[in-house]
């Protein structure tokens, strides 16, 4: 018999992620716990490897907050204040924070992936791409 004090925990190793994730251009997601996976109902989490001299589409993760950690390489993290383009330059170690619908995307200079581990407050690994960091929040979520 199991009740909620008595569930399995689920182990995902690192070789087991799914690409079978909604992607954007320029980055590779992988997905390891989801509701797909071991049946997730708050949590989204996973990780995603921008390649050298390469950056991703712009996009935003709708309702989602989202938690970034930086295992690896030197990411970008660009997003639109008013006007101007804002660039966080992370590094292994770093965390960044992304509210929901904040349109944004990774930029890697690098001469190696830039891997970043993410967790979201959505069990769906939630993903809304735009034609650029000023489209309008409201006609893009509805996509």
């Amino acid at each position: 018999m199991t009740d909620q004090w008595h569930q399995p925990l689920r182990h995902i190793k690192g070789g087991e992620l799914s690409g079978d994730t909604t992607q954007t251009s320029g980055m590779r997601r992988f997905e390891a716990i989801s509701g797909k996976s071991v049946g997730s109902e708050k949590v989204w989490m996973g990780e995603t490897h921008v390649g050298p001299a390469t950056n991703s589409g712009d996009h935003h993760h709708g309702e989602a907050e989202t938690a970034i950690y930086v295992k690896s390489g030197h990411p970008v993290f660009v997003f639109a204040e008013g006007e101007e383009e804002v660039r966080l330059e992370a590094g292994p170690g770093d965390y960044v924070f992304v509210p929901p619908y904040v349109p944004h995307r990774e930029e890697n200079p690098g001469e190696e992936d830039a891997v970043v581990i993410i967790a979201r407050s959505s069990q769906e690994g939630i993903v809304v791409n735009l034609p650029s960091l000023w489209a309008p929040v409201e006609e893009s979520a509805k996509d």
